[in-house]
């Protein structure tokens, strides 16, 4: 084989993977010029907010037949318990394929871009997390004040719980679920970290769901991926400043 045929295979991906790359960015400036259009800034592209509703339902489904699991008067009402646990357990293994897959190819540039966002941290967080100690009228006062960038301390915590979490629920309900490998002790204890774990996520999709219909221009963004600019200027003005 010559030098050349050798080093075909490699030159096709390459170009595959660039023009996968050239797609990619002529999307996004497709979305940004549709923004700039009508004045408003693009937040999000196609793939995160793919991302954010797929795993928006596989959550909402676990929460669900977890409950019907767990409480019996629920599991009564819906029964076939043995199929509720099977999607229970298999939406639960499928929670983690959205992110993976949305990262793994050029399309996946502004989600990227977002999570390394996610863990930069600034003055402003710092004390955007010290206002929540203050009174309700002083902590918009303080947190008006503040050049937030494109996600403020509350949701890089609550990312980075959820992250955290997700991994807690899904090792141990693999020990719940093909138990027998373990240790007694493990299993016994894996049901308690995962209950609780599972009440606490419920608790939060709660506030999620109450925090987004307040926020109603913040809840339309995950629908068309855009955002005004007063919106920008009032809630991420370091964002905005970056953009500008």
């Amino acid at each position: 084989m010559t030098a050349d045929a050798a080093g075909a295979p490699g030159a096709i991906g390459t170009a595959a993977s660039d023009r996968g790359a050239e797609r990619a960015a002529a999307s996004d400036r497709g979305a940004e010029r549709a923004a700039a259009s009508d004045g408003r800034l693009a937040r999000f592209d196609r793939v995160e907010r793919a991302v954010h509703w797929v795993n928006a339902v596989l959550i909402l489904v676990l929460v669900f037949t977890g409950a019907a699991l767990y409480l019996e008067p629920l599991g009564q009402a819906v029964g076939r318990r043995a199929l509720v646990q099977d999607v229970h357990v298999y939406c639960g293994l499928a929670l983690p394929l959205p992110l993976v897959l949305a990262l793994a190819g050029p399309w996946g540039r502004a989600l990227r871009a977002d999570l390394r966002r996610f863990n930069r941290w600034s003055r402003s967080d710092r004390l955007w997390l010290r206002a929540v100690f203050s009174q309700r009228g002083q902590r918009r006062a303080l947190r008006g004040q503040l050049a937030t960038g494109k996600f403020n301390a509350g949701q890089k915590l609550n990312a980075a719980w959820t992250a955290g979490v997700a991994l807690v629920l899904l090792a141990t309900g693999i020990v719940m679920r093909w138990y027998h490998p373990w240790p007694l002790s493990w299993r016994t204890g894996a049901t308690f970290v995962h209950d609780w774990s599972a009440l606490a996520v419920g608790v939060v999709v709660v506030g999620h769901v109450f925090m987004a219909l307040a926020d109603r221009d913040a809840l339309a963004s995950m629908f068309t991926g855009r955002i005004s600019r007063e919106w920008a200027a009032r809630h991420a003005r370091a964002w905005l400043d970056e953009r500008d």
